[in-house]
């Protein structure tokens, strides 16, 4: 599960079946501490209730294709929660990575 902002829409003319009257979201991944990270991606929104500004939840791959009514239709990200408040305990952050990596030279 991943925390996103909701930046924009899409509008598609043309969908696969099974996405009729899903929305389609452009979303920005955020960090633990609600920094954008990485690209901003396209989500279905499988609560049919949020829109721009809105902080959600969502879970991607094949959980996220079973997220919509119609299982299974081609989605590899969906919106699964809106999120009212974040609450994190400072010793419940990630620390640094235990192990590093190396290549052979």
């Amino acid at each position: 599960m991943r925390l996103a902002r909701v930046i924009g829409t899409v509008v598609a003319t043309r969908r696969s079946a099974g996405l009729e009257g899903i929305k389609l979201l452009v979303v920005q991944p955020l960090d633990e501490d609600r920094r954008p990270t990485g690209r901003p991606e396209v989500a279905a929104d499988a609560t049919a209730q949020a829109g721009p500004g809105h902080l959600v939840f969502m879970v991607a791959s094949r959980e996220g294709a079973q997220a919509l009514p119609e299982r299974f239709v081609p989605v590899d990200l969906a919106i699964t929660g809106l999120v009212d408040d974040v609450h994190v305990l400072e010793a419940a952050r990630r620390g640094p990575p235990t192990a590093s990596w190396h290549r052979g030279e």
